[in-house]
């Protein structure tokens, strides 16, 4: 009886809980999406009042989130149309409509920051849209994979800097946003497994990306020819050497004296006077 009456407590609890799960998910599509222990980040803490000084990174970045669109859009929806791979397709259709969305977010910003827009992709990016038409097959697949993860791994630390340094609320919210689409399209892009990681830019030698040299390099060359042991050179080993013999023949005299030649020597020179 128990078990029965367990039975339809479920029964009639389950479809709650369900309905509950998804109402989640649709407010919050990254939860379904969300690796455990991974963390996403809040945007909903973050203001976005337009408060605090506007640099001119602050600007050119949200410029750059603008064109960011305005080319990978019909990129997005050229590799659907051109692309032979359903995987392709299915990347550039993803990528495309992401953008859409990105780019509301950019010019809801821009407009509380009185920031201008461009209205068509720089000189760069029309030049690559130009290649993608004239690529078909596989290789506009190869040109498209390849322009699209340059362009996201070049504004990738620019979008870090910004995020980091800015002093207003509402370049720090879209710097975060945009943070999330591109680490997103980044993996899009290299889940088609034709990126040349290869042609990828190199990062800077470490010395050079910390701006500081390390001891090695900051200590200046010398020219002496003194010769040294382990680095001292070696007449201050001698010097050293010297002093402690000494030291050491002066104590041991001293303790090694004939006590009562030291008495007799007192008793004489409490006579004196």
């Amino acid at each position: 009886m128990l078990a029965v009456v367990r039975m339809s407590w479920w029964r009639h609890r389950l479809p709650g809980a369900a309905l509950v799960a998804l109402v989640l998910v649709l407010l919050d599509p990254q939860v379904a999406h969300a690796e455990p222990g991974v963390p996403v980040p809040p945007n909903g803490l973050l203001t976005d009042r337009g408060r605090g000084d506007v640099s001119d990174a602050d600007r050119d970045f949200v410029t750059k989130v603008r064109l960011a669109g305005l080319w990978e859009i019909p990129a997005g929806r050229m590799a659907q149309q051109k692309s032979d791979d359903p995987r392709i397709r299915s990347i550039g259709s993803d990528i495309a409509a992401q953008h859409v969305k990105l780019d509301q977010l950019v010019r809801e910003a821009a407009k509380k920051l009185d920031v201008p827009l461009p209205d068509e992709p720089n000189e760069d990016q029309q030049g690559w849209l130009a290649e993608m038409r004239d690529a078909d097959g596989t290789d506009f697949d190869q040109v498209y994979i390849d322009r699209l993860r340059a362009a996201h791994g070049k504004i990738f630390p620019a979008i870090a800097t910004i995020r980091a340094s800015t002093r207003n609320d509402t370049v720090r919210k879209l710097a975060q946003r945009t943070n999330q689409f591109v680490m997103t399209h980044m993996t899009l892009l290299e889940s088609s497994g034709i990126v040349d990681f290869a042609g990828l830019p190199t990062a800077p030698p470490p010395a050079a990306a910390g701006g500081t040299a390390n001891a090695a390099q900051l200590r200046p060359a010398s020219n002496s020819t003194t010769p040294s042991v382990a680095g001292a050179p070696m007449l201050t080993i001698v010097l050293v050497a010297l002093a402690s013999v000494a030291v050491t023949a002066f104590t041991v005299r001293y303790l090694m004296r004939d006590p009562r030649r030291r008495y007799r020597r007192q008793r004489t020179r409490s006579y004196d006077y």
